[in-house]
């Protein structure tokens, strides 16, 4: 066997390709959460829009009570949502090329360890850390959109108090 192979072969069978690899593996890990979490945060947009339409629709018909007041806090709530659903899918996109940068770094220590040498072991690193760039940029987004998502609580909340405040009224002085 030759040298060159002797090399090689010791070095797909070390567990040194596999303890370097571990690392990224933990950040594909960490993406594969915030991708779940992410998704089901777009989803309660999607279901929350959905009752919204429900509640234009009765105002159109006429089976709502307050009906301008109604539809001026449904489009403050649907613009609300629509920022929500845009901020959700550039974290989505940030979340999934981190996870494909991850992926790349890892394989490309393992290899750098199997057939690179030390003049190319900062590849792996730049992408691995290009990968986290895109991490760090998914979470500014998600927190950014948290603070959409808390205002649309606080206009609810405002509206619910708006509507016990009128039906207070209609007890007090029944027409």
């Amino acid at each position: 066997m030759a040298i060159h192979e002797k090399e090689l072969l010791e070095a797909l069978t070390s567990s040194r390709i596999l303890t370097s690899m571990i690392t990224p593996a933990v950040l594909i890990s960490a993406c594969g959460t915030l991708i779940f979490s992410t998704s089901a945060r777009l989803g309660r947009i999607f279901d929350r829009v959905n009752v919204m339409k429900g509640e234009v629709e009765a105002i159109i018909t006429g089976e709502i009570s307050y009906p301008e007041e109604r539809m001026k806090h449904l489009r403050g709530q649907i613009d609300l949502q629509r920022r929500r659903a845009m901020l959700i899918q550039k974290a989505m996109v940030s979340l999934y090329t981190a996870t494909l940068l991850f992926v790349a770094s890892s394989l490309a220590i393992a290899v750098n360890v199997a057939y690179g040498g030390t003049d190319l072991a900062w590849v792996p690193t730049l992408i691995a850390l290009c990968g986290g760039l895109f991490l760090f940029i998914a979470s500014l987004l998600l927190l950014y959109e948290s603070r959409f998502n808390l205002r649309f609580v606080h206009r609810s909340i405002d509206f619910i108090e708006f509507l016990e405040i009128k039906a207070e009224e209609q007890r007090n002085f029944p027409s």
